[in-house]
């Protein structure tokens, strides 16, 4: 997290101007604190608190104009009481705003409205989400202010309150695409209106008709969510938006088309460097960079405006000293003028980028700092940071609540402090440096920002800190050359091409450690992601640190920890197996934990396996074939085209070397069926259909597909019925073992294939798959004909279908089959031959 606060701090320096100055830290923080605590005290409580308050400041500066002993501690107290007053009256200001006018009532009857609204932030797509076996449609978020609005047959009533805009922008069928190949596709299939929507800029003002509803939880700063239905069309635009709006909208599509020729990753990556666009950010690449902690590359910060600024007055780690170094002394340009020009910067700044909250944070500590070098006093950055807070949070009271803004201080402040003293410590003992200042810097940022990440995520990376060291020295040539490329893209566009071009390399080793860090199989590891864990991980970090403090006098231990380190992250599958007993030796087949979906790898050799579906999310799926170690797929099999089977190939595909993907004939819902052949498209990888009577083989293994039959010559559409009755259903043989993969099959399928010509190879098999979840859809004939000795079901814990029925778990034990479920018993890998069959579980 340590590129959030834009820069490194060396060892602190003997020429400073004497010891920190904290006065304004205690204010700082007990005006945030009152903001973010606000929100839950009962309305009435918040004047008399005020006045209490300012009561008792009053009572305080009194006495110490009366020469009152100790008069500045009481002076101290005063000056911390008016700052939660202030604090206190905004955030009472801005709730009161929350409640004023129509749009609290219209939300609460569930109205329909005809509104007027003014956009306040970039419009943005949500991911596609699975939900059973449908991907739920994507939608457009619109953060606005309602500036006009009116209930049906009712008049208009002008107004002034924050919404939230929801667009639905899909086809209307209920089919989406989920785990596209990449985020282009993934907005020109998400409906004809998402582009028109997309491309609305701060300060346009539309007239949309919408049902009001009030916000999910409290404390929100919203006053109503408005969901668009029939998003399909272009908006009805009432009032273009402001001249700098349109200014700063031509430099972001500026730097889109400069950056449309650079591979997939630079293409995505550089935009969000520069100003935080992440239109372009797939979301296979966005878990990449949280899994390694460089998310924060993907937001534009502090980062972005430090490198800049110090272009304009050097280096950040002079500014508690006499020197000067960069643009502005060269071209001999006064320190009142560099402030002026760098206040113009910060104001271009927060334009461009958006005023979200480490913008804003980074802004507001780049203006103070600006102001104390225009009247010439050399002041400490960290008062300067105190102030940007208290300004912020007076501004917004809001800001108190977001995660980003106290990621960014935590950040910030991590490298005020920390960094410089262990940047000495670790120069004291021979460390470089340079690699002493990142060293520190990054290590810093992540001992402050890791409990509050862990609460976000409910992971912990063990790759962030070597992940943000390589990263760092190629975040500040992505900026400026992305920067150059912004700048220059309205009046040369040839020339912002040659410079995106070349900020493409940095911004492609970035992406290159974002993806080879989250591919490690211990990149991270799970943890409670709420504030009892986050604590438990300060306490962790401490423990570390004091360790670590006695170890660095020991070089020997150093690198015995290190060794351990990499182990961990590493964890070669041999070791892994000896330690975690997972995967077991001699496994055949494994069934995935992947929730409520299905996802299966049978083994295929050392390193390779015949993955049968993928589930509904491709991080799941790609962590149970990391833990498998499997590198080479000969063939993915995708039984049938719901989400809860596809969704998450983005997974398999990822990293891996993939041979050919074979699917059902019956190609619907066809949004999903459309998805995976871009998918395959993309990677070059062959498609092909499946259908009974097919035989293959891959080293040891081999299978026969038994349905679906193949369609009549004469047949123009497959003979199922619906996507689970086309089901590929497969029957394996591994070591003497045979396994039945029975996908969705419902029970007319299921009685159609117990009299088909491969009925009689279905006798009394080793190990099912039990159909559709082990639903109560079952065919009972079936079930006897087979008459397994284990049965496999993968269901998802509390899932709201009831999978699997009773009946048919009953029916299952009925025939003497052992019944397992991956909701229960986790990932279940089927070990043994023929004559001597077993079970393990993850």
């Amino acid at each position: 997290m340590h590129a959030a606060s834009g820069h490194r701090l060396g060892a602190a320096h003997p020429r400073q101007d004497g010891p920190v100055d904290l006065r304004l830290v205690p204010p700082a923080l007990a005006a945030w604190a009152t903001a973010a605590l606000m929100p839950d005290v009962p309305t009435g409580w918040a004047p008399g608190g005020v006045v209490g308050a300012l009561a008792l400041a009053g009572l305080l500066l009194r006495a110490q104009r009366r020469r009152a002993p100790h008069g500045r501690p009481r002076a101290t107290v005063a000056a911390l009481l008016l700052c939660v007053a202030a604090s206190a009256t905004s955030a009472a200001l801005h709730g009161a705003d929350l409640r004023r006018g129509p749009v609290p009532a219209l939300a609460r009857q569930y109205a329909t409205v005809t509104a007027e609204v003014e956009v306040t932030a970039d419009p943005r797509l949500t991911r596609t989400r699975v939900r059973g076996n449908r991907a739920v449609p994507p939608t457009v978020l619109i953060e606005a202010d309602v500036r006009r609005v009116r209930e049906a047959g009712g008049t208009a009533v002008t107004t002034r309150t924050p919404v939230l805009v929801l667009v639905d922008v899909g086809r209307g069928d209920g089919t989406h695409p989920a785990g596209d190949a990449s985020a282009d596709s993934r907005l020109t299939r998400a409906g004809p209106g998402a582009p028109h929507w997309l491309a609305l800029l701060p300060t346009t003002r539309l007239r949309v008709t919408a049902r009001a509803a009030p916000p999910r939880a409290s404390g929100e700063r919203i006053a109503a969510v408005l969901r668009v239905r029939g998003g399909r069309g272009a908006p009805e635009v009432v009032a273009r938006p402001s001249g700098a709006q349109r200014f700063a909208g031509r430099l972001r599509a500026g730097l889109r088309e400069a950056t449309d020729g650079l591979p997939e990753d630079a293409r995505a990556l550089l935009p969000g460097l520069v100003v935080g666009d992440t239109s372009r950010i797939t979301p296979e690449l966005e878990e990449a960079f949280k899994e390694t902690d460089l998310a924060h590359t993907l937001a534009v910060s502090g980062a972005n405006f430090t490198i800049v600024l110090a272009l304009l007055l050097g280096p950040p780690g002079l500014a508690q000293r006499s020197e000067r170094r960069g643009l502005a002394p060269r071209l001999g340009i006064s320190l009142r003028t560099t402030a002026l020009l760098g206040g113009v910067l910060a104001l271009g700044f927060v334009v461009v980028c958006r005023p979200d909250p480490s913008v804003l944070r980074a802004a507001a500590c780049g203006a103070v700092a600006l102001l104390a070098l225009a009247t010439g006093r050399r002041r400490s950055l960290l008062p300067a940071l105190a102030t940007a807070v208290l300004l912020l949070v007076l501004y917004d009271p809001g800001l108190a609540r977001s995660y980003g803004f106290l990621l960014s201080v935590l950040a910030t402040g991590a490298l005020l402090t920390l960094a410089p003293r262990w940047s000495a410590a670790l120069q004291r003992r021979g460390v470089p440096p340079r690699l002493a200042e990142a060293l520190a810097a990054a290590c810093a940022a992540q001992a402050l920002c890791a409990p509050v990440v862990a609460v976000l995520s409910a992971r912990v990376s063990l790759v962030g800190v070597p992940c943000n060291l390589l990263a760092e020295f190629a975040v500040a040539p992505a900026t400026v050359l992305g920067f150059a490329a912004l700048a220059t893209a309205p009046v040369a566009m040839p020339v912002a091409k040659g410079l995106a071009w070349c900020g493409g390399w940095p911004a492609e080793w970035i992406a290159g450690i974002a993806r080879t860090g989250a591919a490690l199989p211990g990149a991270g590891v799970d943890w409670p992601g709420d504030w009892t864990g986050a604590a438990l991980l300060a306490l962790v970090t401490l423990g570390v640190l004091l360790v670590g403090r006695r170890l660095l006098r020991h070089p020997w231990w150093c690198g015995v920890c290190a060794v351990l380190l990499v182990l961990a992250v590493v964890r070669p599958p041999p070791l892994a197996r000896v330690i975690t007993g997972w995967p077991p030796p001699g496994w055949r087949m494994v069934m995935c934990d992947v929730g409520q979906g299905d996802a299966m790898v049978l083994a295929a050799g050392e390193g390779a396996g015949v993955v049968v579906d993928t589930g509904p999310d491709p991080a799941l799926v790609d962590h149970c074939l990391r833990s498998l170690g499997i590198t080479r797929v000969p063939l993915v099999v995708l039984t049938h085209f719901h989400a809860d089977h596809v969704a998450g190939l983005p997974g398999v595909l990822r990293g891996r070397s993939v041979g050919a993907i074979e699917t059902t004939a019956l190609e619907e819902p066809a949004d999903q069926a459309e998805s995976v052949r871009e998918q395959a498209a993309a990677r070059r990888i062959p498609l092909r259909h499946a259908a009974a009577g097919e035989q293959r083989r891959a080293g040891s293994l081999s299978w026969q597909v038994v349905w679906p039959p193949p369609s009549p010559p004469t047949s123009k559409a497959p003979t199922a019925e619906g996507p689970n009755d086309a089901s590929v259903t497969l029957l394996v043989r591994s070591a003497g073992l045979r396994l039945l993969l029975l996908g969705d099959l419902e029970p007319p399928a299921q009685q159609r294939l117990a009299r088909s010509p491969a009925a009689g190879a279905l006798e009394r098999v080793d190990v099912l798959k039990v159909a559709h979840h082990g639903s109560a859809h079952q065919d009972p004939g079936l079930i006897r004909k087979v008459a397994p000795r284990l049965a496999l079901i993968s269901c998802g814990a509390d899932n709201g279908y009831g999978h699997p029925a009773p009946g048919t778990v009953d029916a299952l034990r009925a025939q003497g089959a052992m019944v397992l479920r991956t909701d229960r018993d986790g990932a279940l890998a089927v070990v043994g031959t023929g004559g001597a069959l077993r079970v393990a579980g993850d």
